[in-house]
């Protein structure tokens, strides 16, 4: 049986004498597209950090990949795209091409001179996102969802195991987050991705994710789609620490 990709236990995470985490238990198996849902302020950002090894839990394990996080050193296993929309620098002057080698630069190293192969890896990343007609486009002139998409390329360019997203569809319009959803279900079932996402966008997840997890300083429920849909309004208010209702999309 396979080791799954992430696997946390007990994990508990304190700010200032406050607890932002408590007893977090969950795994992540290969291959799975894990949606992470919960309010600000729940801890979201928090989990992804502690994923990353950018900060340490106060108490619990982490291990990725099989391995204690302590030991762990093929970080290229992991691509991260966080919330660039409200962020980015549409002013920046790199094309396309230009941001997405970024990501095979912090493999193969800074100072060293790509190969014709680097290069083709580099242009088949982005053909997989579909942006091949804008590989040389300065990225400022392309629209959110676009935008997104070559940050996508940026992560996969690495080959990653586990592609961890941060509310990544935050100022992108409706009509370009279903076709950055269909993106996302390619490169799980075609090219056996695992993906964490984390999102506010309950209606879609549902329709995409093989897991859902419903996070707010604890786990309130970790399940698959289907029975994430039997909860009612009043558990998912008990969850959240606040009235909720369901929104269902239909397409």
């Amino acid at each position: 049986m396979k080791e799954p990709v992430v696997s946390m236990a007990n994990i508990n995470y304190a700010y200032e004498h406050k607890n932002v985490l408590s007893n977090i238990n969950f795994e992540i198996p290969e291959g799975a597209f894990m949606g992470v849902l919960g309010p600000n302020g729940g801890g979201k950002t928090t989990l992804i950090n502690l994923i990353l090894g950018l900060i340490k839990p106060y108490n619990g394990t982490i291990r990725l990949f099989g391995q204690p996080i302590e030991k762990f050193k093929d970080w290229s296993k992991i691509g991260f795209v966080s919330q660039k929309a409200n962020s980015f620098n549409k002013g920046f002057p790199a094309t396309v091409y230009e941001v997405v080698s970024m990501g095979l630069t912090a493999k193969i190293g800074y100072f060293k001179f790509f190969t014709a192969a680097h290069k083709n890896k580099v242009l088949q990343t982005i053909d997989q996102v579909g942006m091949s007609d804008y590989a040389y486009e300065n990225i400022g002139n392309l629209s959110g969802g676009q935008q997104q998409r070559v940050f996508i390329a940026r992560s996969l360019v690495s080959d990653p195991e586990l592609l961890i997203l941060d509310e990544p569809t935050v100022g992108v319009d409706e009509q370009n987050v279903q076709k950055f959803y269909e993106l996302l279900h390619r490169l799980n079932n075609e090219h056996n991705i695992t993906l964490l996402l984390v999102t506010h966008d309950t209606g879609t997840m549902t329709e995409h994710a093989t897991d859902i997890v419903c996070l707010n300083k604890t786990l309130h429920f970790h399940g698959d789609p289907s029975e994430y849909k039997t909860l009612t309004n009043r558990d998912l208010s008990q969850f959240y620490g606040h009235p909720v209702n369901i929104v269902t999309h239909d397409h």
